[in-house]
């Protein structure tokens, strides 16, 4: 039979590749949107009309318990979140209402309308922030360091509640960084690419950067939304980390970005200390063992290979925009 599965937060550049993973396997994928004035689509325009919309907001959970009734989902994945960590600091209660109790009031309507729906939380390794240990697994203790991480934590604490406490199938993936050229402009990999590709065709000069000596895990979204998929095939519901079990910094990303295109990031790159969080995150890097042995999980795209993706990605996406420039400029001076 058919599974549902329900998305939220399907717009974002996680959502859309699930959305596509789901609908390859032949589920029935309702994705959820909030009700604005514009709605960015871009990331799922290509899914037409095999891909089911509706209208809900996670600070409305009578608006989430309308969407499990009508549409009776077997899989729910939550992805919804105020997401961008400086964003955080100047909206923390949003990002709290939205990143933290948004998950309590969807396992509330899951527990009501019907708790045998599959509930899949995405955790983030921002919870671990000031990483107690190294590498970090699921059982190293979380210390944000941020808004966002700590609304992560409180939504991550309520799923492993409702699991334990009324049976559900609630589990997390507590995703280390996963890019792709569907990443937001505001991430500091997209900008980075873009900001590149910008200046190899001349028409940037310079990028603004925070600490280039923090050092992260980098992997390929889409490697990890196939994890969010298996995570809920598992027998028994739990808590994953999914990440590539390897560490690179800000300036060996910026470095290899720059090279791609025949620069030297030397040349352009200023520190602004604008860009520097309020309590930095210095090291996060994942162990991904349990996600390997149990769900037979593990990334296929390295490091190197990611950068390449994104640089071509944006370096094709440069050149659009510049010919689309050119296209309208003519026109104006035509008229």
């Amino acid at each position: 039979m058919r599974k549902t599965a329900f998305i939220t937060g399907v717009t974002g550049q996680d959502g859309s590749y699930l959305a596509e993973l789901l609908l390859a396997k032949g589920y029935r994928v309702v994705g959820m949107i909030r009700r604005t004035s514009t709605v960015p689509t871009e990331r799922i325009y290509h899914l037409g009309e095999t891909l089911e919309i509706v209208s809900g907001d996670l600070l409305d959970e009578k608006s989430l318990r309308h969407i499990l009734e009508t549409c009776q989902p077997d899989e729910v994945y939550n992805l919804a979140a105020q997401s961008f960590v400086p964003e955080s600091w100047t909206q923390a209660v949003l990002t709290g209402e939205i990143t933290g109790l948004g998950v309590t009031r969807m396992l509330n309507a899951i527990h009501d309308v019907n708790p045998h729906i599959r509930f899949y939380q995405a955790s983030t390794s921002e919870m671990f922030g000031k990483a107690q240990e190294v590498p970090q697994n699921e059982r190293t203790p979380l210390y944000p360091r941020s808004p966002y991480g700590a609304a992560k934590v409180y939504g991550h604490w309520m799923t492993i509640n409702f699991r334990e406490s009324y049976g559900m199938f609630a589990a997390t993936g507590i995703l280390f960084n996963h890019e792709s050229p569907r990443r937001g402009m505001e991430f500091l990999t997209r900008k980075v690419t873009y900001a590149a590709a910008r200046i190899a065709a001349g028409l940037q000069t310079e990028l603004r950067l925070g600490n280039m000596d923090a050092q992260r895990d980098w992997g390929y979204a889409p490697d990890y939304v196939e994890g969010m998929w298996r995570i809920l095939q598992a027998d028994e519901p739990s808590d994953y980390v999914l990440a590539t079990g390897e560490t690179h910094s800000v300036r060996e990303w910026v470095e290899k970005s720059f090279r791609a295109l025949g620069l030297d990031y030397k040349d352009y790159v200023v520190t602004d200390p604008r860009f520097v969080r309020p309590a930095e995150v210095d090291l996060l890097v994942g162990d991904p063992c349990k996600a390997h042995n149990l769900l037979d999980w593990k990334p296929t795209v390295t490091f190197d290979q990611l950068i390449a993706i994104m640089v071509e990605a944006d370096k094709a996406l440069v050149a659009e925009q510049e010919a689309t420039r050119q296209v309208i400029a003519k026109l104006r001076s035509i008229h």
